[in-house]
């Protein structure tokens, strides 16, 4: 059975349970993402955002699925899609790459989301934290997780995102992050990743920007077995700007892949990249970070910075900063290093 058919089959044996369990927003996509994903299958190495990690064998082990319902607790601005308003609940699906199979087949398979929303001229006094326990009594287990953050004009708020792992088995996850920051509005997102060998991450960040809104998103992967993170950004407003920074260190047989794109849409809009990883043994790291300017998007500022550390000579690094400019009045510049320690250095250092 190739990686594909099983879920394709769980699918279709458990569709009638999953909307039961859902609600109608959610279900109103699903259909849509079970007939993209059954189409195009999981992404191959010949498909350029996915040619550093393979797809096929991480989702090829048969985890099983949970249908245990969310629990929210904790902030009077988080709730389920199923609780949220119709305004809200509308952003569901319509800032996400529904054409990725890795996003399609998170739509098909998640009976919830966890909504985080700030309204109109809202400052949350305090960060809000979503903390993520993998736990499992099977063998192999699979997460499909879905968060919607959505921030009003002028509203602002941090929210901070943590992924552990108490039991030593082997865990899939497969989270879609979609936010939707309006006009004047501020974000800073954190995510922290700390779990074992035996875990695989896929995480796909979507944010949508109106004018002069300002989001911020940091990374940290200190522990993790296989990582590949998406991040990708739509300045859509005048004005807007967003800043993205990674911190990578892995050893033993570690691997990471940092995937981004920024698209300026509108002008006077300003980005700024930089990813740094440190890697040990044979741990793999990648990074590819693509810059989209517009035709009409003037006055833009950007820049994008990948710099690393190999610390050993089995450890590899893929770098791969990218421009793309279709207007004549910017400032862009990219550039990426990879180093490493000199043997002198290490010598001393281990005194």
């Amino acid at each position: 059975m190739s990686a594909e058919q099983q879920y394709i089959d769980f699918y279709r044996e458990a569709a009638a349970t999953i909307c039961a369990r859902s609600c109608p927003a959610m279900n109103a996509a699903r259909e849509a993402a079970f007939h993209t994903f059954s189409a195009q299958g999981f992404p191959s190495r010949k498909v350029e955002r996915y040619k550093y990690t393979d797809v096929k064998a991480d989702f090829a082990p048969d985890y099983g699925i949970s249908l245990a319902p969310l629990q929210v607790a904790g902030t009077p601005f988080c709730t389920t899609l199923a609780q949220a308003g119709e305004a809200v609940a509308a952003h569901y699906g319509q800032v996400a790459d529904t054409a990725d199979p890795v996003v399609a087949l998170n739509t098909m398979l998640s009976v919830d989301t966890l909504v985080v929303h700030v309204p109109h001229g809202t400052r949350a006094a305090h960060p809000i934290q979503i903390s993520h326990l993998l736990s499992g009594e099977a063998d192999d287990v699979m997460v499909n997780r879905r968060l919607l953050i959505v921030l009003g004009e002028r509203a602002q708020a941090d929210v901070v995102i943590t992924e552990h792992a108490r039991d030593q088995r082997r865990f899939l996850t497969n989270q879609v992050v979609e936010v939707v920051a309006a006009d004047g509005s501020t974000l800073n997102l954190y995510e922290v990743e700390e779990t074992h060998l035996m875990c695989t991450r896929y995480s796909s960040l979507f944010i949508r920007q109106g004018r002069d809104s300002h989001v911020s998103h940091t990374t940290l992967t200190l522990f993790n077995g296989h990582t590949r993170n998406r991040t990708d950004v739509a300045l859509q407003g005048e004005g807007s700007g967003v800043t993205l920074g990674g911190c990578v260190i892995a050893d033993k047989t570690q691997r990471v892949d940092n995937n981004t794109l920024i698209d300026h849409q509108a002008g006077h809009c300003t980005s700024r990249e930089l990813y740094k990883y440190v890697l040990d043994d044979s741990a793999v790291g990648a990074f590819a970070g693509r810059i989209l300017v517009r035709p009409g998007a003037q006055k833009t500022v950007s820049q994008e910075t990948n710099a690393n550390l190999c610390s050993a000579r089995s450890a590899r690094m893929y770098t791969q900063p990218m421009l793309e400019i279709y207007a004549d009045d910017v400032k862009c510049s990219h550039g990426s290093t990879v180093g490493q320690i000199d043997d002198a250095a290490l010598f001393y250092m281990r005194q």
